[in-house]
């Protein structure tokens, strides 16, 4: 065995309790935000732990224990002069305002249905085969859609379209839009809401889902602009879109291949495809340097993969593909152009041409 260097030692154990800190907060920030903890400090606060429980109905001694871990968490800030916790506006940021680009509700959501799902992953592991999506937990694609709302908000229409040629201009006139992989329809309502003029219809081959997804149109009072089908991305019958959407779904795909070429299909011959995928470099080394890798990593070992691997084909491109490997599968399936049209901290944006 090799001698042991305890600098890097105690290094890697003060990294692995910070680690297991944050793990450990999952479960109490979650009941935090579904008890309304939060926003009843973001309303009220600062509070003492009486104060908090009766504004909350619950009981005093488990509100102060869970607000001391917040305050050790970083989460709540602790007044120890009079024994109050409240939220400043950055903790708010992440907490409680449900617009804002790090609300952070779902990502903690996520975490949680990533763990229920641990059973069939590590099944996957052994027999080489797949978890199809919406069967690892029992609403991952719920967690998923509010993980990627907050950016969908602050993204899509102000920076995503825009970077995309002669998009802006051709949803405001009126055109035929497809957002393929739609999930529970966030995005695709999201572009509806601001392009009044262009009609939408949103693709999943997950039904419940869709079924989710309906309600929200209803609920937006988008229905007659905006309809949801069930459908895998290569069996939708839909023709002569001008722009074509997919929001962090590419890589998911069993046939990734097969799916660029319909979508060239959908396509009319001067439309446009416009692909989000998770920012990644090309090469691991680079990726390894970056932290949001380590997320999409984990998020990928027990999403993405198995996900992929549980359809035809099963490419299992990873949440990590990189634009090289992704603008490979793309210009494969027969379209001529493939840019980056631009990016964000978590995502980048492709833009392709038939």
């Amino acid at each position: 065995m090799a001698e042991i260097d305890n600098d890097k030692l105690n290094a890697l154990v003060g990294k692995l309790l910070a680690d297991l800190g944050g793990a450990y907060s999952v479960p109490t920030v979650r009941i935090g935000f579904r008890l309304g903890l939060f926003d009843a400090l973001s309303r009220a606060g600062p509070l003492n732990a009486k104060e908090l429980a009766s504004r909350t109905d619950l009981a005093e001694r488990y509100v102060r224990e869970w607000a001391l871990a917040q305050a050790a968490n970083g989460y709540l800030d602790y007044r120890a002069e009079d024994d109050r916790f409240e939220l400043n506006a950055e903790q708010a940021m992440i907490f409680t305002e449900r617009d804002s680009p790090v609300f952070l509700e779902g990502a903690f959501d996520l975490v949680a249905a990533m763990i229920e799902g641990e059973p069939k992953v590590e099944q996957a592991f052994r027999s080489g085969g797949g978890v199809a999506w919406g069967e690892s937990a029992g609403c991952l694609f719920c967690a998923v859609g509010a993980f990627f709302r907050p950016g969908y908000v602050n993204s899509i229409v102000q920076a995503w379209l825009p970077a995309i040629e002669g998009a802006p201009a051709k949803l405001r006139a009126g055109a035929k839009v497809a957002d393929v992989g739609c999930g529970v329809g966030f995005s695709t309502l999201l572009m509806a809401e601001a392009f009044p003029n262009s009609s939408f219809v949103g693709y999943d081959f997950h039904a419940p889902s869709i079924e989710q997804a309906n309600a929200h149109a209803k609920s937006h009072g988008l229905g007659s602009r905006v309809r949801f089908e069930t459908a895998p991305a290569k069996e939708i019958e839909g023709r002569d879109f001008d722009l074509v959407t997919m929001f962090d779904c590419l890589h998911d795909m069993g046939d990734p291949r097969g799916c660029a070429a319909h979508m060239r299909r959908l396509l009319k011959p001067d439309g446009a495809w416009m692909i989000v995928e998770p920012l990644a470099a090309d090469d691991a080394a680079s990726n390894l340097a970056s932290p949001v890798s380590r997320l999409y990593y984990n998020a990928s070992t027990m999403i993405c993969v198995p996900t992929s691997l549980a359809q035809e084909v099963g490419e299992g491109l990873g949440a990590q593909a990189g634009e090289k490997r992704l603008a490979e599968v793309i210009t494969g399936a027969g379209f001529t152009r493939v840019r980056r049209a631009t990016e964000g901290p978590f995502n980048m944006v492709l833009e392709a041409r038939p």
